[in-house]
């Protein structure tokens, strides 16, 4: 798994408007509330309603009269994002899951996204075809992915850290969490917070969530996390103050 922070990425049209609808709950919203957050990020006009109607034509986005809601595929991000939030991890017995790919793909464009799906689920390859994990999760596989895989648990020969660092690197997550931290603490705008927290949110959805026996000290999943979250807080007032401005000027 990598665990390598996700780079903070230049505010676009497009990244702006996703990562505002994958953080709303319902993800959807009205155009003028699209356009009028995104200016306020500093986002020119015209270039958000390109970036929509584009959006719209490339399956990111549908179109409801008025509104535009998230297309079913980046529902499912959304989905693994707010997981993530909240990581369901319970107690470990010192066991591993092994997860033994047994129906091969059809192409490679079938095995990345099988990969993928593995991936999502915190496994980490340990050689082809072979993907293992700490079984505190709980993880239940879909059901197409679930008929390609042989499922065991059992125990490593090695020491489970080693065998977790080599799999996940959990100290370069937690070295990555704290850059991430330090940026959003320095931040001067929303804008530049908005682009931090983008890449905060991609890095979390990194996080392999082990158990507590195999983390670094000073683990900061939580706090980078809570960072998020009130990045979130902030986020909402931001566009609620900006809505509120441009009815009082109709008005």
């Amino acid at each position: 798994m990598d665990s390598r922070a996700a780079p903070v990425r230049k505010l676009t049209a497009r990244s702006a408007i996703l990562s505002a609808l994958l953080g709303a709950h319902p993800a959807e919203a009205p155009v003028s509330w699209i356009v009028r957050v995104s200016t306020g990020l500093g986002l020119q006009e015209s270039a958000v309603r390109a970036a929509l109607t584009r959006m719209v034509a490339g399956g990111d986005l549908e179109r409801r009269d008025s509104a535009y809601r998230l297309a079913p595929r980046l529902i499912e991000r959304q989905n693994r994002q707010d997981e993530a939030m909240h990581p369901p991890t319970g107690e470990w017995d010192g066991t591993w899951r092994l997860a033994i790919v047994t129906v091969g793909a059809d192409d490679s464009t079938d095995r990345a996204a099988f990969r993928e799906v593995l991936r999502a689920k915190k496994f980490g390859e340990l050689r082809e075809g072979v993907w293992t994990r700490p079984d505190n999760l709980g993880t239940e596989f879909p059901t197409a992915a679930a008929r390609r895989l042989t499922i065991f648990t059992g125990r490593p020969g090695e020491p489970d850290r080693e065998l977790a660092e080599r799999l996940f690197q959990p100290d370069s997550w937690a070295e990555n969490a704290r850059l991430l931290l330090s940026a959003m603490s320095a931040a001067d705008s929303i804008g530049d917070r908005f682009e931090i927290a983008a890449a905060t949110v991609r890095h979390i959805l990194n996080d392999p969530m082990l158990p507590a026996e195999l983390l670094p000290d000073r683990w900061p999943g939580r706090e980078l996390r809570a960072a998020y979250l009130d990045f979130r807080t902030e986020f909402a007032a931001f566009a609620e103050a900006l809505m509120g401005s441009a009815a009082a000027q109709r008005s």
